[in-house]
């Protein structure tokens, strides 16, 4: 069984830069949005967009769930990021805005659903990296944020053993691994060795492979 993972934090708090220490090589990049990777000479460490012609290249660029579960079940890479999977579900209600009724709300949640759920299902060895938006409710608690009430119905962190979220103080970028009481972070207590710890997804990756998961 895969470990999937979900990675919280508002834009601009260190999700995507948290992979610049992933080895490109090992790593299968999906993003929703097209957008460069936050860090430098990116190329030049094997980050760039798949071309099809040359069969190189880490990163794809789609925000269809259907082409999404493709990607995972068909990679030989032992890392998958998903950025920003929030998006995978607001852009799809946003393309079908013209629909009226429920049922779009219903294929869209199920989409999502579909997506942890595969990501659970793939060879023990890979990782599979959530990266998400967050939300604060009326009852105080900050969560992965969702496009309404659509996969509210059920708790989406309950679908992961471990939830990280970025914190920002005094200008360096780190992961909360211990809940806050108004957060929704989850780590078993033995993973990592401090309630903050540096800003880096190579360093969770390696703490998840010593685990044992």
């Amino acid at each position: 069984m895969s470990t999937p993972a979900l990675i919280l934090g508002e834009s601009g708090t260190g999700k995507s830069l948290s992979m610049r220490n992933l080895d490109a090589s090992k790593t299968l990049l999906i993003q929703a949005v097209a957008k460069p990777v936050p860090w430098a000479k990116a190329g030049e460490k094997g980050w760039s967009v798949f071309n099809p012609d040359t069969r190189t290249g880490n990163t794809f660029i789609t925000d269809k769930a259907t082409e999404i579960l493709g990607l995972m079940q068909g990679t030989k890479r032992k890392i998958i990021v998903i950025d920003d999977f929030q998006y995978v579900l607001a852009n799809e209600l946003m393309r079908r805005y013209r629909e009226t009724g429920y049922g779009k709300f219903s294929e869209v949640g199920y989409n999502g659903w579909n997506l942890v759920t595969v990501a659970s299902t793939l060879p023990a060895d890979v990782h599979v990296y959530f990266m998400a938006h967050t939300m604060t409710g009326d009852d105080g608690i900050t969560r992965i944020k969702t496009p309404g009430k659509l996969l509210d119905t059920y708790s989406v962190e309950g679908m992961f053993s471990l939830v990280l979220r970025t914190v920002v103080r005094d200008g360096e970028y780190f992961f909360a691994t211990k809940n806050s009481g108004s957060d929704t972070v989850k780590a078993p207590p033995d993973m990592f060795d401090a309630e903050l710890i540096p800003n880096d997804l190579a360093a969770v990756d390696k703490a998840i492979t010593d685990f044992g998961w």
